[in-house]
């Protein structure tokens, strides 16, 4: 069976493409990244933030690298509307927290 995560990682990879920042602000979901970087800097980085977004451009899930390993995880699913429903949060070797998100939760 297909975990959360691994499900939120393989949405609509046509049409998606990835992205790299060097942090991020607010604790409001989706995270709101910031300070984005080119490719090429990345080898000079020993944290960055890779993000993945789906064909309409929102994001669906980030990872926080420090030294080449994953620190940090954030998975997200869109209603059909487009607002965020569910966030899938990894920290470290934790498990996975799941919060579902509805429109009274949202600012």
């Amino acid at each position: 069976m297909t975990s959360p995560l691994e499900t939120l990682s393989m949405c609509d990879e046509a049409g998606g493409r990835e992205r790299y920042f060097l942090t991020y602000r607010g604790t409001r979901l989706p995270l709101q990244l910031t300070q984005e970087l080119p490719t090429g800097a990345l080898r000079h980085r020993n944290t960055y933030i890779r993000a993945r977004y789906d064909g309409l451009d929102r994001l669906i899930r980030c990872e926080k690298l420090v030294y080449g390993e994953v620190e940090m995880i954030h998975a997200y699913e869109y209603d059909p509307a487009g607002r965020l429903c569910r966030a899938i949060i990894t920290v470290g070797d934790e498990e996975p927290r799941t919060l579902y998100l509805d429109a009274e939760s949202l600012p």
